[in-house]
């Protein structure tokens, strides 16, 4: 809309506080009480372009602050999230980095605040190990800098990593033990824990310890490996005729 002159100010029926400001009788857009105050605004008062411009440029930052608020309020985000839900919404660049900005400010944003809760959150409630929640980091833009030292703050040594994907890997083996050997067992168990992240160097003493578990090795000949689903005291099946006459 063109600079003119303000003729009407009137609250919002749904936020007592934002204002609508209406120019040559039209409404032109809505702003804050603390956009209000700042600019002096009036009705009766000429707006020249460049007065419009700066009314133009503060509503639209207010709108991406709310826009970012409320996506803020379903869950925490990383700042490269809000950044590109808000470019989605067209939002001019201006004004969603007003919006970051003084979100920071705030505390609001912060990476390594977010980076901190999502590690917490997945190792409650989906544990996983360090390779995938720094896969999900880099993913939600945080810098690598920032994912180091949370993982660093979170992961502890190896044996602390061992000991979470042993503790996953128990939780799932009922999943697996109907595999028909030890390879199988292996691929399967192997691949779930892959994909939540641990390294194969941690994984392979993990598998060896629960097939041991499982299918404990025995002094019967042929049953060093005992392959689910045959008792190791089972009795074998009585050969038939046909065996016996080939071995006369």
């Amino acid at each position: 809309m063109p600079a003119g002159t303000i003729t009407a100010l009137s609250a919002q029926a749904h936020d007592s506080q934002r204002v609508n400001v209406f120019i040559d009788g039209q409404f032109a857009l809505g702003i804050s009480l603390a956009t209000l105050a700042r600019e002096g605004l009036f009705v009766g008062q000429q707006l020249d372009t460049a007065a419009w411009s700066r009314l133009e440029a503060a509503a639209q930052s207010e709108q991406a602050m709310h826009a970012a608020l409320r996506l803020l309020d379903a869950r925490p985000r990383s700042t490269a999230e809000v950044r590109l839900r808000l470019q989605r919404k067209a939002f001019p660049p201006q004004a969603i980095e007003q919006a970051i900005s003084r979100l920071s400010e705030l505390g609001l944003l912060d990476d390594a605040a977010f980076s901190r809760y999502l590690i917490e959150n997945r190792q409650s409630f989906r544990p996983r190990g360090v390779r995938a929640l720094r896969d999900e980091l880099r993913r939600k833009g945080v810098d690598r800098a920032t994912i180091e030292a949370a993982i660093a703050a979170y992961a502890g040594d190896e044996t602390d990593e061992a000991a979470r994907a042993l503790t996953i890997a128990r939780a799932a083996l009922h999943r697996y033990t109907g595999s028909p050997d030890r390879a199988a067992f292996q691929r399967r168990l192997g691949g779930f824990l892959q994909r939540r992240g641990f390294r194969l160097d941690t994984i392979r003493p993990i598998l060896a310890i629960l097939w041991e578990e499982q299918y404990p090795a025995t002094d019967a000949p042929g049953l060093a490996i005992r392959r689910p689903g045959r008792h190791p005291d089972a009795p074998t099946a009585p050969a038939s005729s046909s065996d016996e006459v080939q071995r006369e």
